[in-house]
């Protein structure tokens, strides 16, 4: 049996997010209406932001990440480096720019307010998030995108849990997983437990992401509908389908049984965290 973690926090505030400004995923897009003519959408983060990606930080600080991933656009870069450098032990970590974690693309919804947005979606009968812009990507797309990084990734802990398993005489999965517990409600997965005697191993692997809105909303769905993922019993299905707040936290269990065929089982711990940003005041 293979376990391994994964926390997925969207980036922090930008000042188009505060705009109501959809940025989706193309920083080549151009912003004439908002008289930024030859700039990019690739917005950075506000000094709220900033903020708020240093209060995450500040909250992770003990969690001990074996991986780190980040969409590759400005506001989850920078966010995720405000989140490391506050860590203890993940400072000097390397992270692993990935494109299919950038947000969904909106196509000619671009930088353009969410207003308009709804009432392009309205103009063709129906409804946001569900109507797809012209140029812009499907929820089905996206979701195919979160699908394809998500089985990537559990195939990389799958393949270094195997080379690691014959060398570990005492692995840090114990800590790994007890850095967690401090901070998350893992209730029955909290390593204090688990005995050596239970026949349940400490986790393999811990993994931050730091992705966008939309995309986590989407990966959501994606294990709600496919994985069969268990979520805490007090969650309502709006709360499912909600877009996480800036520096929202998502924290997954994943469990493959011996020999890591088919999909694994996997328990929601907690959607769109944000207990940390209750001392972050907001930009003026």
């Amino acid at each position: 049996m293979t376990r391994f973690a994964l926390i997925v926090v969207r980036h922090g505030e930008t000042r188009l997010n505060k705009e109501k400004i959809i940025q989706g995923d193309d920083p080549t897009t151009k912003m004439q209406q908002l008289g930024r003519e030859g700039q990019g959408i690739d917005e950075p983060l506000s000094e709220t932001g900033f903020k708020q990606a240093a209060a995450a930080g500040i909250f992770l600080k003990d969690v001990k990440f074996t991986h780190v991933f980040s969409s590759d656009l400005i506001r989850t870069k920078q966010t995720v480096h405000g989140i490391l450098e506050k860590s203890k032990f993940c400072k000097d970590m390397t992270v692993k720019y990935d494109s299919r974690l950038r947000e969904r693309k909106y196509g000619a919804a671009e930088g353009r307010p969410l207003s308009e947005l709804r009432a392009m979606a309205k103009a063709a009968g129906q409804e946001c998030p569900a109507f797809t812009p012209p140029g812009g990507e499907t929820l089905d797309q996206l979701k195919m995108r979160g699908k394809d990084f998500f089985e990537f990734l559990c195939q990389l802990i799958l393949k270094e849990a195997g080379q690691n398993e014959e060398f570990s005489q005492e692995a840090p999965s114990s800590c790994l997983e007890s850095s967690l517990a401090e901070i998350f409600p893992l209730g029955k997965n909290c390593a204090s437990t688990f005995h050596s005697d239970s026949g349940t191993p400490g986790l393999a692997a811990s993994v931050l992401v730091v992705s966008h809105g939309a995309y986590m909303r989407s990966l959501l769905d994606y294990f709600l509908t496919d994985l069969k993922c268990s979520f805490p019993a007090t969650l309502s299905r709006s709360e499912l389908t909600s877009v996480s707040p800036n520096t929202g936290m998502t924290v997954f269990i994943l469990n493959f049984e011996k020999g890591g065929k088919g999909k694994p089982t996997a328990q929601c711990v907690c959607v769109n965290l944000q207990g940390h940003l209750a001392g972050v005041s907001k930009t003026p």
